[in-house]
């Protein structure tokens, strides 16, 4: 590290509870270098991505951009790896996307101007800048550290990280920014429409300390949040021993409308009223949430056990559902099952042929250890709603 600034800065970085995932391309590799060279690197970096070539960047983006090198497909590499980074973050952090695509000096002379482009995003906040150099004033190598240093910043920015700071770039060199913030409707209007993944509520204080990686989430409507729900995710940690528990509601449903902004709220204040954590997702499927939140334990009810072997959903094929759910055990993921009423009569996990290679996802709660008859519905029904 040549300039005495950055590693106090990356120090910085390290120390504030920030995950990141970064995407790279053109440039700015200097940052990572930065970044990976100073203790504490697996505090703040989850993952780096550098698709250089042209396939690798169609890959990733899933479409050929309309330019390769813009504010728009740095924003959308932003996006990206902010998805990403939410999926491998511990849980209760703060994540952050970052995206960057550059157009540098090269072995031969560009037509075009020597330029970066750079995005970050968070879950509140939107930022993208556009760097055009003078052009012959830098060689490539020098290009490559000024392109690192704003990166570097730009992280900083996004981690609520200040510090002394040097772009090296000169008064005409003026970079074009744009920054937009979004609050929690908006954020979860994104999330309806596909543009996130989840949000993360954070009302338990075990998650702010939690170096807890399997999550052990039980998914639910919570219409409404009942004490069953509540000692059903107690017993349930108690078996798993070790990883953090929450609650997942889906904003989109298989069979109903999507819950509106309002009805997510509304919901999502029962749990902020007991401190304790609920993810908002918009993937109603298992295979789908087992992919959103790898190496989970799901805790589930024996109805919804049945539901998920059942090949009726899985358009008929049981190969297809063997298949998907051995999918979804390659990535860690459990199930706890608890017992519950099915069509009159109380079932456990016992009474259901689960398939053989599949056994060892599904783990029973004991009816000794948890059962309690009362649901949502049946609230709803005495209540009048």
């Amino acid at each position: 590290m040549t300039d005495s600034w950055v590693r106090p800065l990356v120090e910085a970085i390290h120390s504030c509870p920030t995950q990141a995932v970064i995407y790279l391309a053109g440039g700015a590799s200097q940052a990572l270098s930065w970044l990976t060279s100073v203790p504490g690197a697996s505090n703040t970096l989850l993952e780096a991505v550098v698709p250089y070539s042209r396939t690798s960047m169609i890959q990733l983006l899933g479409k050929v951009p309309a330019q390769f090198t813009s504010g728009q497909t740095a924003e959308e590499m932003a996006l990206l790896a902010y998805n990403r980074a939410l999926k491998l973050s511990r849980p209760g952090s703060q994540v952050l996307g970052v995206g960057f695509t550059g157009s540098l000096a090269t072995s031969y002379p560009k037509r075009g101007d020597h330029r970066f482009h750079l995005s970050t995003r968070t879950s509140d906040r939107l930022w993208v800048s556009t760097v055009i150099l003078s052009k012959g004033l830098r060689n490539r190598e020098q290009e490559e550290k000024v392109a690192s240093h704003i990166l570097l910043k730009a992280i900083a920015n996004a981690c609520k990280v200040s510090g002394i700071f040097d772009s090296e770039l000169t008064e005409s060199e003026v970079p074009d920014e744009c920054e937009k913030y979004f609050d929690e409707e908006q954020e979860l209007e994104q999330l309806i429409s596909g543009q996130i993944c989840f949000k993360v509520y954070t009302f338990s204080s075990e998650a702010h300390s939690s170096d807890k990686e399997r999550r052990i989430i039980l998914p639910g409507s919570f219409n409404p949040l009942h004490e069953g729900h509540l000692k059903l995710l107690e017993v349930a940690t108690s078996i798993v021993g070790d990883g953090y528990p929450c609650f997942e509601i889906s904003a989109i449903n298989a069979d109903k409308p999507p819950l509106t902004v309002s009805q997510i709220k509304e919901r999502v204040k029962q749990f902020e009223k007991v401190g304790k954590t609920v993810i908002v997702s918009n993937q109603p499927y298992f295979y789908k949430k087992a992919e959103l939140f790898p190496g989970s334990a799901f805790v589930i009810g024996a109805d919804t056990a049945t539901r998920i072997i059942n090949p009726k959903y899985y358009a008929g094929d049981y190969k297809k559902m063997v298949e998907i759910l051995a999918g979804c055990k390659s990535t860690g993921t459990i199930f706890l099952v608890g017992g519950r009423n099915v069509d009159g009569a109380f079932k456990v996990l016992e009474d259901f042929d689960i398939p053989e290679e599949l056994r060892d996802m599904f783990i029973s709660i004991p009816a000794d250890h948890f059962r309690m008859d009362i649901s949502s519905t049946e609230i709803r029904k005495t209540q009048g709603m």
